[in-house]
């Protein structure tokens, strides 16, 4: 998608016009919308989508082209994934002598300032999870600046970098298959071209080929909170008097924050792991294997798809075109909360630096 030139845009006064308040009030909402009501600031947020407009500030910036920064929008920066994405990419983008400006924007901020302001500060945005702002705000951003997104669904016009997830997902699926385990549950929520999508997609594949049905599926935000409430629930609604969990006997944890939280409180309670349940995770966090029992669980180069999404964030500013997506692959780490024996040695199986094409 072609840049589209700011130099004759919408002005602030057409802006005011089209939501049928002030320019101060216009003003307010990129300067500090915490202080312009809820409708209103939509009301302008709105008006600025529709007219393409970008504040002075940024398009002064995208008329000289001289801030020598990436941009980065993500929902929030908790739990060590996010960590260790924004490390790598600001380590790549300090090798390339650039700085980097952090924004966040929740998934309920469709209409979000902040990005809007993060325009006027970068040269390009990377876009990374699926909870940081909506495709059209991608889209829109994708229009006035170079943009690059990670760990979420294609948007026309931008690069996009993932890691594998549905074909390990499926991998995992089958091992605690191979395993005897036949009610296998996941837990997460798998939102449309995001990670845990992918990875509930490749846990469905491994189901239906092995002639299985899901056991359950639990649609919890990926945070600790949320796997420590349903393991308390699961304990009171669902334990059996064999020790174990009724209609459970395995679950695909969307990633280790969740795994880790269920692991915990269901070993407090009582409930053999692996005996009577397994639980794997993903991202495998230094905690997981120091947990008790070890956590199974899916190693990726989190920070090198970081520094891959910055690296070729500075090329498309360079003037390089959009390029197809990219993966970077990921192993197994398999540990004693699957059933796999303590005993054995743990082998990592390398991890190519060379991308590849994301599957369909």
């Amino acid at each position: 998608m072609a840049e589209r030139s700011v130099t004759s845009g919408p002005t602030i006064y057409e802006v005011a016009a089209r939501a049928g308040v002030s320019i101060a009030t216009v003003s307010r909402t990129f300067s500090d919308s915490s202080k312009v009501a809820a409708r209103t600031r939509d009301a302008v947020l709105d008006a600025a989508r529709e007219l393409h407009y970008v504040p002075a500030a940024a398009a002064r910036a995208l008329a000289v082209r001289r801030s020598k920064a990436l941009g980065v929008v993500l929902p929030h920066i908790d739990g060590p994934y996010y960590a260790e994405l924004l490390v790598g990419f600001e380590i790549a983008a300090s090798e390339l002598g650039l700085s980097v400006v952090l924004a966040l924007a929740g998934p309920q901020e469709r209409r979000s300032a902040a990005v809007l302001d993060l325009l006027g500060r970068v040269d390009g945005v990377a876009f990374m999870a699926r909870g940081g702002a909506d495709d059209a705000a991608v889209l829109e951003v994708a229009g006035v600046r170079p943009t690059v997104s990670v760990a979420r669904g294609r948007v026309d016009g931008v690069d996009a970098f993932y890691a594998e997830n549905r074909g390990t997902a499926r991998e995992l699926t089958e091992h605690l298959i191979q395993h005897g385990h036949r009610r296998i549950g996941f837990v997460g929520r798998p939102e449309e071209g995001s990670d845990i999508g992918r990875r509930h997609r490749g846990y469905l594949e491994a189901l239906d080929a092995a002639g299985l049905a899901p056991a359950a599926h639990f649609a919890v935000a990926p945070v600790e909170h949320a796997g420590l409430e349903l393991a308390d629930q699961l304990l009171a609604e669902q334990r059996d008097d064999a020790g174990g969990l009724t209609g459970l006997d395995a679950l695909v944890c969307g990633n280790d924050e969740l795994a880790m939280a269920l692991v915990a409180r269901m070993a407090d309670a009582g409930i053999d792991i692996p005996g009577r349940l397994a639980i794997t995770g993903w991202d495998d966090t230094v905690t997981a294997r120091y947990l008790t029992p070890g956590l199974t669980s899916v190693r990726q180069e989190v920070a090198e798809l970081g520094a891959l999404a910055a690296r070729r964030l500075a090329a498309r500013i360079g003037g390089e075109p959009e390029q197809g997506p990219v993966t970077v692959a990921s192993t197994l780490v398999l540990r004693r909360s699957c059933g796999c024996d303590p005993a054995a040695p743990l082998t990592f199986a390398p991890i190519t630096d060379i991308p590849t094409k994301e599957s369909s």
